[in-house]
């Protein structure tokens, strides 16, 4: 019998509705049009579908506990001319399983995997209500132990133990050691006395390792013996000269004890005494590994808690009830590796609170989740399960022209184009997987030459995307072309290929992308922005004659690829791309099939929409880039390079995009940018202020300047990293421990980087910087852009500026140091910025100079010889001659 919902406005209560079983024939070409109102309630395969002419198609919904999963399968959808395709509605979201499945091979030479929505459509899907992503509270660590693992090995130099019984005490909760403590019971008795009163203070419930080092029986004495008798160990009674023995139990409960002990024979062959025994916790379970032993001449013990078993909790900032078993999440990368993502399929958890799920599967990387000196480092969590799905059908392996030199996989998926003069459309909580194509237009969602979707378009429900996932597909997440109004909201982009949110021509505006999380964006063939280093000295069809392209013309892959200012980002994450997470790129006029639709240069002209609570992290490249714009006209013999590569552009925006009305600022508020591999922000252009934010300026309009103030900038986070997924693993300058690091070892790290400036920076804070020498690293708090071309202005102002756990405030450079090279250019030469109150160097009203400036050195400087700079007063002025 079949069951439908009835609740009062869902589409598929309508009693207007005829029942519709059509069956399966992939060569079937049907239409529904006038007067077909039909309610599908069961699989169907088509070739074609049309609904037009006021023909309506609504999916039955058998509610969430039916196994019933409708699956529409043809090679094209399309809804036209008054026709409307539903599966539930805003006010009554589908409940049951519901799948779209296109088909379809490239060389097949038919039109196929398509889902068109065209002039007069009406299409309405919208499944659960889920959270779309959300942050960790608590960091997962590899390995699966709240507090990472840990590993004690006295064959390593500098144990700190040494002969007698080593005892051990783990927390039962969270797999934390909580004390140790070795006793040379071989050489007293008040030595046994002091382990018998060490074991008496272990609290009830805690884990107890005890491991015997070369001799741990002559003076063991019957208190100690019997304390450990109490805590389970039988052998403890016959444990004679030598003997390898090692023991793990539960203080409290003697029944949970397991141990080893090995006859001795000699120093060489006598063996290893080894225990193990698993724990449960709230966040899953964990091993304590104790080991005892003799051989080869040496005595040695080891002890490690591990993670085991494949089930962890991990702990949310937000509700996530609405989160169920069996569903797949992702945990985003929060190192300089995007690949350091990792998914998860929940389990039920009766013990998790609202704020918790438990995953299945090993932890290979550490997913930082605090707020560490005031900044917001928690990694992203997003759902990539929903009860809606739209999907290509694939095939095993790649085949035919579908660019097999570069992906071995079918990247051949599906697509979804809304164009011009529909009716309605809303989609929200639809899982897009397996679709987009490496062909131009054919995209998961595609929003082509659609024009204004919002009020001023006419719409009186103004066009939206909101809690999409978007994973797994071949090109691209959301594209929105020659399309004004749209409304991006709470959608999930993960391992995609070719920028995800996609601004297509450079003339979209108006347009709102809000709180959408976007994580490992891969290159792509379509554009050259979209390409690798593979990918651009390879495809060379487009560029004039031998031309090779280079790397300044391709590199911009990013996650939000925003072709014009007049939009709004806020609250969103771009959590790890092959080279950008936000880029703003400028297009000296609009190009493909919106070329001629705006003035040259009004896109890089006109203020910025809102940018605010933006993050950007584990970037390949920069986390926030406003520079840039791409080439406009074809290849050349006096332009080789292809159409819409890469090229230089200045950001100069004005009161209506006219240089002739005042500058009108771009405010970039709360950005947070970390573990970006190159810069968190480079920022390039006319007047940019940035407010509690951070990272490095470079003006480039006459009469601007750009601003940074109320900003945070951390050299060394708490956040260090998993040595396994880093390409640069080495020692810490802040602290004596090993994390990850950008590009090498002996790479300069630094906070504000001034490029020719004028850059004011002012109330910004910068924690924990340091230089080491010792790896030939000298990173600081304030540098300048390193091999600088251009003049550095000496209007670079700095005032209240504070320092914490810095030991390398300023640091200018040096000829015979890594990564500054010949440092002979003329910026590298005019260094230079006025410290307007003296929080930086002590002076007041002072300015900083290069050691080898000395035009600028007068009598009355101070050297600093370990800033490589002088600290001089006076007043400074900037001349530039230009030959004609």
């Amino acid at each position: 019998m079949v069951v439908i919902s009835i609740s009062l406005g869902c589409p598929d209560a309508d009693p207007t509705l005829t029942p519709w079983n059509p069956g399966h024939d992939e060569t079937a070409q049907v239409f529904v049009g006038s007067g077909q109102n039909y309610l599908l309630q069961s699989s169907a395969t088509f070739l074609s579908l049309y609904v037009e002419d006021g023909g309506r198609v609504v999916f039955a919904d058998f509610g969430p506990t039916s196994d019933t999963e409708i699956v529409l399968r043809a090679r094209e959808v399309t809804v036209w001319r008054d026709g409307e395709f539903h599966i539930g509605s805003e006010t009554c979201p589908y409940q049951g399983k519901a799948t779209v499945s296109l088909y379809g091979r490239k060389d097949d030479r038919r039109n196929s995997k398509q889902f068109l929505v065209m002039a007069g459509g009406t299409v309405e899907i919208h499944g659960q209500h889920k959270l779309a992503w959300t942050q960790l509270t608590q960091t997962v660590p590899a390995g699966g132990l709240p507090k990472g693992a840990f590993a004690w090995d006295s064959a390593s130099s500098g144990s700190g133990r040494g002969r007698g019984i080593h005892v051990n005490v783990v927390d039962e909760i969270s797999g934390v050691v909580v004390g140790w403590q070795s006793f040379d019971t071989h050489d007293s008795e008040d030595n046994s006395r002091s382990l018998a009163t060490f074991i008496d203070q272990i609290p009830s419930g805690k884990i107890v390792t005890l491991q015997a080092q070369d001799d741990a029986s002559a003076n063991l004495e019957a208190t100690a013996r019997e304390k450990i008798r109490a805590l389970g160990s039988v052998e403890v009674d016959f444990l004679s000269h030598r003997e390898p023995w090692a023991f793990v139990g539960v203080k409290g409960d003697p029944s949970r004890a397991v141990e080893q002990r090995i006859p001795y024979v000699d120093t060489q062959t006598t063996g290893t005494a080894a225990v193990t025994a698993t724990f449960d916790a709230f966040f899953g379970s964990f091993d304590v590994t104790a080991t005892s032993e003799w051989l080869g001449g040496q005595d040695r013990c080891t002890f490690e808690v591990t993670g085991s078993g494949n089930e962890y909790v991990i702990n949310l900032k937000d509700d996530v009830s609405s989160w169920q078993p069996g569903d797949r999440i992702v945990l985003a990368s929060t190192d300089y590796n995007m690949e350091q993502a990792e998914e998860f399929q929940l389990l039920p958890c009766q013990e998790c609170s609202s704020h918790q799920v438990k995953i299945s599967g090993q932890v290979q990387y550490n997913h930082f989740g605090e707020i560490s000196d005031d900044v917001d480092l928690r990694g992203e969590v997003g759902l990539l399960t929903r009860n809606i799905k739209f999907q290509g059908e694939m095939e095993d392996s790649c085949y035919g022209d579908n660019f097999c030199q570069f992906f071995d996989y079918d990247t051949y998926g599906g697509h979804l184009m809304i164009l011009g003069g529909f009716k309605n459309v809303h989609l929200s909580g639809i899982e897009f997987t397996h679709m987009g194509q490496q062909v131009l237009a054919r995209y998961p969602v595609h929003f082509h030459l659609a024009g204004d979707v919002d009020e001023v378009g006419g719409y009186s429900r103004p066009t939206y995307v909101r809690e999409l996932s978007i994973h797994h597909c071949f090109s691209r997440c959301v594209t929105i072309h020659a399309t004004h109004g749209l409304l991006v909201q709470d959608t999930v982009g993960y391992d995609t290929i070719g920028n995800c949110y996609f601004l297509e021509d450079g003339m979209e505006q108006r347009n709102v992308l809000d709180h959408n999380l976007g994580l490992v964006t891969r290159a792509g063939t379509l554009l050259p922005t979209d390409r690798d280093d593979n990918m651009w000295r390879s495809m060379r069809d487009a560029v004039y004659g031998n031309y090779v392209p280079q790397t300044s013309d391709c590199r911009g892959v990013a996650t939000f690829f925003i072709a014009h200012p007049n939009n709004v980002l806020t609250n969103n994450a771009a959590a790890g791309s092959l080279h950008a997470g936000i880029w703003y790129v400028f297009y000296s006029e609009p190009t493909g099939l919106s070329t001629g639709d705006l003035p040259p240069y009004e896109a890089s002209r006109t203020p910025m929409g809102r940018f605010y609570n933006n993050r950007v992290h584990s970037n390949g490249m920069d986390g926030l880039v406003i520079d840039y714009g791409v080439k406009t006209t074809g290849a050349s013999s006096t332009s080789p390079e292809e159409y819409l590569s890469r090229t230089d552009a200045r950001y100069k925006p004005h009161q209506n995009a006219d240089l002739l009305q005042p500058r009108v600022p771009a405010m970039i508020e709360g950005l947070i940018a970390f573990k970006n591999m190159e810069q968190g922000a480079w920022v390039r252009g006319g007047d940019i202020w940035l407010d509690k934010c951070a990272e490095g300026t470079f003006p480039n309009d006459e009469g601007s300047s750009q601003k940074i103030w109320n900003s945070i900038f951390i050299g060394e986070s708490e956040n260090v990293g998993t040595a396994s997924g880093s390409s640069v693993w080495g020692m810490g300058g802040v602290k004596p421990m090993e994390r990850s690091l950008p590009k090498a070892t002996d790479f300069p790290m630094r906070g504000l980087e001034v490029y020719n400036g004028p850059t004011l920076a002012e109330s910004c804070t910068f924690k924990k910087y340091a230089s080491a020498p010792e790896y030939n690293r000298w990173s600081s708090a304030i540098g300048f852009f390193q091999n600088n071309n251009w003049q550095t202005a000496p209007r670079n102002n700095l005032r209240g500026i504070k320092f914490e756990d810095v030991q390398s405030r300023v640091f200018l450079g040096g000829s015979n140091l890594p990564w500054f090279q010949g440092y002979n250019l003329d910026g590298d030469k005019t260094q230079i910025f006025h410290d307007v109150d003296g929080s930086t160097t002590g002076y007041l009203d002072t300015y900083v100079v290069g050691q080898d400036n000395f035009v600028l050195r007068n009598p009355g400087c101070v050297e600093k010889p370990e800033w490589r700079a002088y600290i001089c007063s006076g007043k400074y002025a900037q001349m530039c001659l230009q030959g004609g």
